[in-house]
């Protein structure tokens, strides 16, 4: 059993992190406009965060919530294992997981979006928008 002394970014992942977020897929690309630079209500979104040994596509440390963005291999019956697995281990910590198929991302954007914010649990702050 190996025990790790850091859970958030661990080095041994670093160069394939950095390999993914310039390498992102035409779905990452879209949700990244919207989720970059805290425009999404205020959250500060990271992409490509590591957590333990998995890489999460988009990660929000403030709501603990990891968005991910699913291609035709995690619809396999070993996509579907190692999903499961993932997200027993993430709930584990704490971390909500929210998956959405690549094609709404591009078909619909903005139910995406709804469906994002409608997870966040900490109030927005009134100069984000907020009541």
């Amino acid at each position: 059993m190996v025990i790790m002394t850091q859970l958030n970014n661990i080095k041994v992942l670093k160069d394939f992190r950095k390999e993914l977020r310039n390498n992102l897929t035409p779905a990452e690309a879209v949700l990244w406009k919207y989720l970059k630079g805290k425009q999404l209500e205020g959250r500060k979104f990271r992409r490509q965060h590591s957590v333990g040994y998995y890489i999460l596509d988009f990660y929000c440390p403030a709501e603990k919530l990891a968005i991910e963005l699913d291609g035709a291999h995690h619809y396999t019956s070993a996509g579907i294992a190692y999903d499961e697995e993932r997200t027993i281990f993430l709930n584990s910590l704490g971390i909500q997981v929210i998956r959405f198929e690549n094609k709404e991302v591009f078909e619909f954007t903005s139910e995406v979006i709804e469906r994002i914010k409608n997870c966040f649990i900490t109030p927005t702050p009134p100069w984000k928008g907020g009541e």
